[in-house]
């Protein structure tokens, strides 16, 4: 039996997956940013019984489509506000399913023992769904055996200890955020959940967490942040910042190239953290952090360089849904720049002779709800492809170029667009950018300005502007952005260069239907939604 968790996340919500999994059941989330009809979608598609969902919003989506969901039989809400009266028998609140809970095993004393007696480590546990970018999402099927396996194992890699804290913010329907919290709740860690997307940075500098784990889209924003702040600060403060952190960077050499630290330089690096970085960690909120973890989509090596230069270990996990989270880590004590880490000992990473990523172990999924098609076009003779080009090299650093749907050919050479599109974000006025070219001869951008930088810089240097669509049309930002765009074709090969670049002229979300809910961009969407506005780039020539 399977149910849906539609909520953001909250502690109800790892209480009902917990739950359900005691029970034998099967959970599988919902992102809260998704509409009607796709709930309607994954509901119909797991055949889900009941559905669990935070408050009316999300309550009204799951009534719009009601009739069309035949297998539902009950939602339950967690927070009834501005619904007590309402008169629906289909309809009931997480109070009252505790009640009847509580009366259930008042009668049948011993049957959660037994279930769980009952259980194997080979049956379902979660229903993971993908993103879905250019067709219908697929049900990832992972069992009790890969979750427990990647946790017990996982702790060792990502030290973590009982009465640490952690702050939850990724949403918990994506197999990172769902695997931290069970790793966390192994090691007794004490998950914080922020109050909503919107108040992250505020949450952080409150819970001040042990270690932080989230997507490069966060990680480019909290570099951004400081930036900014840096650029506003007063002349001095800025030189003991450029001191502090150039001290750090040369730490950070050392370290990258695995060689002592000078003592001279240590007691550098211990005046420039108290006089300035620390401020800056504090600012962000990861002061306490023994580590950071990045993952779900490339990141650039300048921004692992930068916050090694803060003193924090920033470590890549690669993984996906259908390994059931991490397959290789970056050791915190040997970090390489532009790498994805070495397999962890829990799991078996390879490449097949046409470059393709290939996972195998206990760590592999079961196949692919009610779609043994695609089950059997992606597990072979045991092996997970992952669709990843890449290489290993002789220490076991496995590296990725680019999914092998994204690799493009321009000018007559193969070329992986995120290697530039990563240096293009690591820029605080570009949130993010996709590059165009595929059988073109030369290269092209789409970007997406940081709103809250480059207003700031409309403002500070007196361009007019009255909402994003006019700011992304002001020459001065199409100017600025150039700049920003010549600067990193510096650091590429003629034929890698960009020509031409457009800026998309309106901000977007998660409930945008160009982002993933880990906030990357759609490729084939975005290049098939603004397909106009790429090809004026290759009329103006």
């Amino acid at each position: 039996m399977c149910l849906c968790v539609l909520s953001q996340n909250n502690p109800e919500w790892l209480y009902t997956d917990m739950g359900v999994q005691g029970a034998t059941g099967v959970c599988s989330g919902i992102y809260p940013t998704d509409s009607a009809s796709q709930i309607a979608y994954l509901v119909n598609h797991c055949e889900a019984r009941f559905i669990f969902v935070e408050d009316d919003e999300q309550l009204d989506k799951v009534l719009e489509k009601r009739a069309e969901m035949p297998s539902l039989v009950r939602t339950i809400v967690y927070d009834m506000e501005g619904l007590r009266d309402l008169d629906d028998d289909r309809v009931m609140s997480l109070e009252d399913l505790f009640e009847l809970g509580a009366a259930y095993e008042r009668d049948h004393p011993d049957e959660w023992d037994q279930r769980i007696r009952h259980s194997k480590p080979e049956d379902l546990a979660i229903l993971v769904y993908t993103s879905g970018t250019t067709r219908p999402p697929k049900g990832v099927m992972i069992s009790h055996h890969s979750l427990i396996y990647q946790a017990e194992n996982s702790i060792d890699l990502l030290p973590s200890e009982e009465g640490e804290e952690r702050l939850s913010f990724l949403p918990l329907c994506h197999i990172a955020e769902r695997g931290a919290a069970y790793l966390a709740i192994h090691a007794g860690v004490i998950t914080n959940f922020a109050e909503s997307i919107d108040t992250v940075p505020e949450n952080l500098r409150e819970v001040q967490p042990h270690n932080m784990i989230a997507v490069p889209r966060v990680w480019e924003k909290f570099y951004s942040a400081i930036t900014i702040a840096i650029a506003d600060a007063t002349p001095i403060q800025q030189w003991v910042y450029k001191w502090a952190i150039g001290i750090g960077y040369r730490i950070a050499e050392y370290k990258l190239e695995r060689r002592p630290v000078p003592a001279g330089l240590k007691l550098m690096g211990w005046l420039g953290y108290h006089l300035a970085l620390k401020n800056v960690r504090r600012m962000i909120g990861i002061d306490r952090c023994r580590w950071l973890a990045t993952g779900a989509a490339p990141i650039s090596p300048d921004l692992i360089k930068w916050f090694l230069a803060l003193s924090l270990p920033m470590i890549e996990a690669y993984g996906q849904t259908e390994s059931a989270g991490i397959a290789t880590l970056m050791p915190t004590d040997a970090i390489r720049l532009g790498s994805i880490g070495q397999a962890v000992p829990h799991a078996e990473v390879a490449v097949s002779p046409e470059g393709e990523i290939l996972i195998r172990g206990d760590v592999v999924f079961m196949g692919y709800y009610r779609n043994p098609e695609k089950t059997a076009e992606t597990i072979r003779d045991g092996w997970l492809h992952t669709g990843d080009v890449g290489r290993i090299d002789a220490d076991g650093y496995v590296t990725i170029s680019d999914r092998m749907k994204d690799i493009i050919t321009a000018g007559g050479k193969n070329i992986t667009p995120s290697e530039i599109e990563n240096q293009l974000k690591f820029s605080p006025y570009i949130s993010d950018a996709v590059v165009v070219g595929d059988g073109r001869k030369f290269l092209t951008c789409l970007v997406m300005i940081d709103h809250e930088n480059v207003a700031k810089f409309a403002q500070d240097n007196g361009v007019p502007f009255t909402n994003f669509a006019s700011l992304t049309k002001a020459q001065e930002i199409v100017d600025l952005i150039n700049n920003e765009v010549e600067s990193v074709n510096k650091q590429f090969a003629r034929v890698e260069t960009i020509k031409y670049f457009r800026l998309i002229d309106r901000e977007l979300d998660p409930e945008d239907e160009e982002l993933t809910p880990t906030m990357k961009l759609k490729r084939a969407f975005v290049n098939k939604k603004y397909g106009d506005l790429i090809e004026s780039m290759y009329q103006a020539t």
